[in-house]
């Protein structure tokens, strides 16, 4: 049985990196390919693939906002999550919103492989690392978070939302009737207040702490 495959990651280099290992396994076809968000609900709309392989950081939506779609529109397509990123609280998310395993990227193309044939036959596939980090996991006591959600205020956290849910300051400004600049500084005041220094820092947050919209 063939398995057919969509592959949804905004790196085009990345994309033609997985035709060769994919296309040479007979039992694979990649059906087509997609950047953005919009472009993998649309390409979904016209084909109807085994695994959709999806990027979990698309510039236009989140990966776990798409899959959460997904996982309603097209209930039969199994999707096996893609991320640079083995960090528990996103291989989390990804599984609660549909996703039926979890490859980080540095792993080998035989792991990927691998992975999508488990995906395909409705098991749970996750990478090396992706296990290692679930299987830690396990194994730790749970922690309290270093800041609770009180030390930011309402709009803070609005904002905070919206940061996680993938919108640039221009989205943030227009949703929350506020200007770009103001963004900006209620940016720089959370990032102050929970001393954290990156996107990724602040997403893992919001997820954490139930702020995030996905």
């Amino acid at each position: 049985m063939t398995i057919r495959v969509v592959v949804a990651d905004d790196h085009r280099m990345f994309r033609e990196a997985l035709r060769s290992p994919l296309g040479a396994e007979p039992d694979l076809e990649i059906l087509g390919e997609a950047s953005t968000g919009a472009e993998t609900l649309a390409v979904l709309d016209r084909v109807r693939p085994d695994v959709l392989l999806l990027d979990i950081g698309l510039p236009d939506r989140n990966g776990i906002d798409i899959a959460r779609e997904v996982t309603r529109r097209h209930p039969t397509v199994r999707i096996l999550a893609l991320s640079g990123y083995a960090d528990r609280l996103y291989i989390e998310e990804m599984l609660k919103a549909g996703a039926r395993g979890y490859v980080v990227k540095s792993a080998g193309a035989d792991e990927l492989i691998a992975a999508i044939r488990l995906a395909a036959n409705g098991q749970t596939a996750l990478s090396q690392e992706a296990m290692q980090v679930m299987m830690r996991r396990v194994l730790e006591d749970c922690r309290p978070s270093a800041s609770p959600p009180s030390v930011l205020g309402r709009r803070e956290r609005e904002v905070l939302s919206r940061i996680a849910n993938g919108d640039r300051a221009a989205e943030i400004a227009a949703r929350l009737g506020i200007s770009v600049a103001t963004v900006e500084v209620h940016r720089r005041n959370i990032k102050r207040k929970l001393g954290l220094h990156t996107t990724v820092e602040l997403t893992r947050y919001a997820i954490r702490e139930g702020l995030a919209s996905v």
